[in-house]
């Protein structure tokens, strides 16, 4: 079978690999254009792109998905066009453009969570279990009918890079039998019940923020957890946005507060929540360097306890 493959992130350049020495026929990569380096020097390609060129493969990064990229893609011959990831919507031209199919690997049990965030959703609702869905594409966004879907459970410790890696994994382990099983017409297509869509929103900077005073304990680790890497989780303090790179639960209620919402202890800085109490153990002020809770003791006392 000859396949076309789009996508754009590490997670969707790890599934590409994995096709590859599958021994699955990739004739073609399209891939997000090259964005500017976050080091601020010049522009970097896609870890999609990035993979599909050291494995020699024919690799297209358009910028609009217009007439003339079709004259491109229309040229070349493939029963799939599989998605991962690829963070654009497709035209109706794209779609029909496949012998077989047009073929979406969604990182949720459909109709679950259709949208761009899906993962940090099954994290934010504290869900007990995700799953990967391989979906004939449509014009609706993720609203096609589900080929098959593969489940898994979903760990308390679970944060959003575990589980990307464990659904990576799923996928890796069935997408090549899951395709030949589509290509034998072995899959009977299931249409999604809309009554039971639910779907989740796209991630941004202002996603990652706290309020400590409206959230409960358990609502702010399920978003540590959501958003670690990117965006993060933050807080504002003196009209100062401080990222959180490490929490724990704190048990007692004992600790008293005096003008602050905010108390160093031996664990940490402690906070008081909607509900109750918790702990950050790691910190980071703008521009500085990560510093543990009891280096800011030494140096912000003043700052978080006034």
């Amino acid at each position: 079978m000859k396949i076309l493959f789009a996508g754009s992130p590490k997670s969707s350049a790890k599934i590409l690999n994995s096709m590859v020495n599958a021994g699955l026929d990739i004739v073609g990569v399209i891939s997000q254009p090259d964005k500017r380096s976050k080091r601020g020097r010049g522009k970097e390609a896609s870890s999609v792109a990035t993979e599909s060129l050291k494995l020699g493969i024919p690799t297209f990064k358009p910028t609009k998905l217009d007439d003339l990229f079709k004259q491109e893609i229309t040229q070349l011959n493939f029963d799939f066009l599989v998605v991962s990831a690829y963070g654009k919507i497709l035209p109706e031209w794209m779609l029909n453009a496949p012998n077989i199919a047009p073929i979406n690997i969604h990182f949720s049990l459909l109709p679950k969570y259709r949208g761009a965030s899906p993962i940090q959703a099954s994290i934010l609702n504290n869900d007990c279990k995700t799953g990967i869905s391989i979906m004939r594409m449509s014009k609706g966004m993720d609203e096609g009918p589900v080929y098959c879907s593969h489940e898994i459970k979903i760990l308390k410790s679970d944060n959003k890079i575990d589980l990307e890696n464990k659904l990576v994994s799923l996928c890796v382990k069935n997408i090549e039998n899951d395709l030949s099983n589509i290509l034998n017409n072995k899959l009977v297509l299931k249409e999604q019940n809309d009554d039971e869509a639910s779907y989740c929103s796209k991630i941004d900077k202002l996603s990652g923020n706290t309020d400590f005073k409206k959230e409960s304990t358990k609502e702010i680790f399920q978003k540590f957890k959501a958003f670690i890497g990117w965006p993060g989780l933050y807080f504002e303090k003196n009209n100062i946005a401080i990222k959180i790179h490490g929490l724990m639960e704190y048990n007692s209620n004992n600790e008293t507060f005096k003008e602050s919402n905010f108390k160093f202890i031996s664990e940490g800085l402690a906070v008081k929540t909607n509900d109750s109490m918790i702990v950050i153990t790691h910190l980071q002020f703008p521009g500085k360097r990560i510093i543990s809770a009891l280096d800011a003791a030494n140096a912000h006392a003043e700052f978080f306890e006034k």
